[in-house]
């Protein structure tokens, strides 16, 4: 099965001013052609360590919408991003569509492309949710503490690790405010402010799809907080889940007993003192283990990737790793549900 095919042409000059903008959010110009189409487009890197990579990956702006386009450099398996959303989304989470393409650049071949849909406006527009405002977890200093995980002092700003995409200077403030209060406010208070200000089901469904994929990168970083205009409350939605189903964000083996069964960062702390909130949470993990994160749930999406790009990827020559690594990759994913699940049961038991 053949992917669809992206042309992208661009000039020499245009060229040399993306790559000398590699860091900058400056875009060059650029043509887009899918069959007889041809659209003009803006184009830049997009990325963190993965922009000094050989082959890089893009944001493009296409007839007014922003589409990122992942070279997955460090995923053998190519679909860990692409598996997680379908997964994440199955279990009820607001998540990125996904699609592999081939890039040709100005007529050479750039090998295969995941692209995956912007967490924008039309984002929330064509799934009928109400946004407010919306910011991005750019770093880690996006914890929800009041310390700064780099130097362990208080944080100039409790704004720090975020970028905010939808709203006004006043959001920002708010969600400043919803960090400040819960660092500050203690038992039934606390447990009431979280119950008026966040959705408690939204977040342990995100906690959770982080915890059962292993997702150590997405707890401080790498997720997308929106406020939910007619409820007032801030969800979750996920984003970056290359580190995941048995590697980390570097393509490397990692173990399936990496992220504890608890996560990460202090909202998750806090909520799970209370415990309502923890025996949901527990309810909703079992749930899951049992019905969803299955090599017999998982497994059907795992093949219906492979089968999609496999073709393709025989023909990538811009790949760092080996055909046979590509092969091989569902077996890792196959053998880390297995290892995760006994890992996780194991915690649910110990779990108080």
């Amino acid at each position: 099965m053949a992917l669809p095919v992206l042309h992208v042409s661009i000039s020499v000059s245009e060229e040399i001013k993306m790559q000398h903008n590699m860091w900058t959010r400056s875009f060059s110009r650029a043509r887009l052609r899918r069959g007889s189409v041809q659209t003009p487009i803006r184009i830049r890197y997009r990325g963190g360590h993965t922009r000094n990579y050989p082959k890089k990956s893009y944001e493009m702006i296409i007839r007014g919408r922003t589409a990122h386009f992942n070279a997955e450099y460090d995923d053998p398996s190519l679909i860990r991003n692409a598996l997680s959303f379908k997964f994440l989304e199955k279990i009820g989470l607001p998540s990125p569509k996904t699609r592999h393409y081939r890039i040709i650049w100005n007529g050479a071949d750039k090998g295969v492309y995941l692209r995956l849909e912007a967490v924008k406006r039309r984002f929330f527009r064509i799934r009928g949710i109400s946004c407010k405002s919306l910011m991005y977890a750019s770093n880690d200093s996006a914890n929800f503490s009041l310390i700064c995980p780099d130097t362990g002092e208080r944080k100039r700003s409790l704004f720090e690790g975020y970028t905010r995409v939808i709203g006004t200077a006043r959001d920002e403030e708010k969600l400043k405010s919803f960090i400040w209060h819960l660092n500050t406010l203690e038992g039934a208070e606390l447990y009431r402010y979280l119950n008026r200000r966040l959705d408690i089901g939204n977040y342990l469904r995100w906690l959770a799809g982080a915890v059962l994929t292993n997702n150590y990168d997405g707890f401080d970083q790498n997720y997308a907080i929106y406020e939910h205009r007619k409820s007032g409350k801030y969800r979750m939605i996920p984003w970056d889940y290359e580190g995941t189903w048995g590697r980390n964000c570097y393509g490397r083996r990692c173990s399936s007993e990496m992220v504890r069964i608890e996560g990460y960062n202090s909202l998750t702390e806090k909520l799970l003192r209370f415990p309502e909130v923890r025996s949901r949470y527990k309810k909703l993990l079992r749930r899951l283990l049992d019905r969803k994160f299955t090599v017999n749930y998982v497994m059907p999406i795992v093949n219906s990737l492979y089968r999609r790009i496999s073709d393709d990827v025989a023909k990538d020559s811009t790949r760092p790793h080996d055909l046979s690594d590509f092969r091989a990759e569902p077996d890792v994913i196959r053998t880390f549900i297995r290892e995760r699940r006994a890992f996780l049961l194991r915690e649910l038991e110990r779990m108080s």
